[in-house]
């Protein structure tokens, strides 16, 4: 009996998947988010991030199997909120600052959102995978926000303007580049944010 086969076959996958470093596999993860920024979800391939990466089709086969598997792994390996840790004292500050910050990302994340469009619809792993990454930690940020505001008492916790923000800021960010081709950038968004979500909470 050889070494391999008294291992077991996980023993063998794990060790062949040991072989791949943590920054060669955060490489592929970048040129498989890359290539989808560029060439969009249809037109990304396998093969395509093995050519820019430098090598093999059967290792990425090997490690993830499918094109979704492969793009859900990078999303969920590249998940950065960009809402967290944003806190100014005030319910008004933080909205500010959330629209800053927003804007700095509004591009790539428009840009990626666009490219896996109607894919997230269809692969239920994909869809759950950007909802995991990018949708749901700036949400859970925003209703933290929120309901600081409501502890300080800066406005009342039934106030029905509350539930909608996460829909205005992320709405503004997608409908944007679709309605006058620009991506909602950081001025943009501070000034929505001034003119519209501020005054529909009654805040000042």
């Amino acid at each position: 009996m050889t070494s391999q086969a008294a291992e077991g076959p996980e023993s063998v996958i794990a060790s062949r998947r040991s072989k791949i470093t943590p920054e060669r596999e955060q490489e592929f993860y970048d040129a498989v988010l890359e290539q989808i920024r560029t060439c969009g979800y249809d037109a990304f391939s396998m093969e395509g991030v093995a050519a820019s990466t430098r090598c093999s089709k059967s290792t990425l086969y090997r490690q993830w199997k499918t094109k979704p598997q492969f793009v859900a792994a990078a999303l969920r390996a590249n998940q950065c909120p960009r809402f967290s840790g944003i806190d100014t004292g005030s319910l008004v500050g933080d909205l500010r600052a959330m629209a800053r910050a927003a804007g700095d990302w509004s591009g790539r994340d428009t840009q990626l959102l666009q490219a896996l469009g109607h894919a997230v619809l269809q692969d239920k792993e994909l869809r759950e995978a950007l909802r995991e990454a990018l949708i749901e930690p700036e949400i859970s940020a925003v209703k933290e926000i929120i309901a600081r505001g409501v502890a300080r008492g800066e406005i009342p916790a039934d106030h029905p303007a509350l539930e909608f923000i996460p829909a205005q800021l992320f709405g503004v960010v997608r409908v944007r580049p679709v309605l006058e081709g620009e991506y909602a950038d950081a001025a943009y968004l501070t000034q929505f944010v001034e003119a519209v979500v501020i005054p529909a909470l009654g805040l000042t």
